[in-house]
């Protein structure tokens, strides 16, 4: 996601940076309130779904990755005057679709998200794909307070603010600034692309 945010950031500004990682602050919101109400359990159950949504989610990432690609080598149309907001809109549902196909977005509601409403003390950082026994008790909060929700969210919101205005600053001091974030965001998103395709090919067979 923050590949997403980066690449449009530097390639149509703070404002299309800010409102793409709006978007996926968006998904999660709504992962939130479907996983306090059960209804996202529904893809953890059934595997096909799943991988499905793996599948569909991988397959987006390509073609993101393809359009940072073709970003980073200059290949941008031109784009008449007001069309900075409609790129901006178009940040936002890129991300908020490409979260929403995100079956470890879902997981992590259904795990960490909800456990932090719950009194006691949650391992955020065991349930981490992959290495999460590695991780496991390097962080341990106290959960039970909706403030903890509100400040998750908070954190978001300063972080899909300021990460953009961090990257424009960059790119003022940097020429050539764009270009290498937007091939950087296109690597990125291939990778991730290609690896949730396996997966779903792997969960189907």
């Amino acid at each position: 996601m923050n590949a997403v945010i980066a690449e449009e950031s530097v390639n149509n500004g703070w404002l299309a940076g800010a409102r793409t990682g709006l978007g996926a602050m968006t998904a999660d919101a709504v992962f939130l309130v479907g996983s306090l109400l059960g209804v996202v359990t529904f893809v953890e159950r059934f595997p096909t779904v799943r991988a499905a949504m793996v599948g569909v989610g991988g397959g987006l990432m390509c073609y993101f990755a393809y359009g940072a690609a073709r970003d980073a080598l200059g290949d941008v149309e031109t784009v008449p005057d007001g069309g900075a907001r409609r790129r901006a809109a178009t940040g936002f549902r890129k991300a908020f679709v490409l979260a929403l196909t995100n079956p470890y977005q879902i997981l992590f509601w259904l795990t960490i998200g909800v456990g932090l409403l719950e009194p006691g003390e949650l391992d955020v950082l065991s349930y981490t794909p992959y290495v999460g026994a590695d991780l496991a008790g390097l962080l341990v909060v106290r959960t039970g307070s909706p403030a903890l929700i509100v400040g998750f969210f908070l954190g978001i919101t300063l972080w899909i603010t300021g990460f953009p205005a961090a990257l424009r600053a960059a790119q003022r001091r940097v020429e050539t600034f764009a270009p290498v974030v937007a091939g950087a965001s296109a690597l990125v998103l291939a990778g991730f692309g290609v690896v949730f395709l396996v997966d779903a090919v792997r969960t189907l067979v």
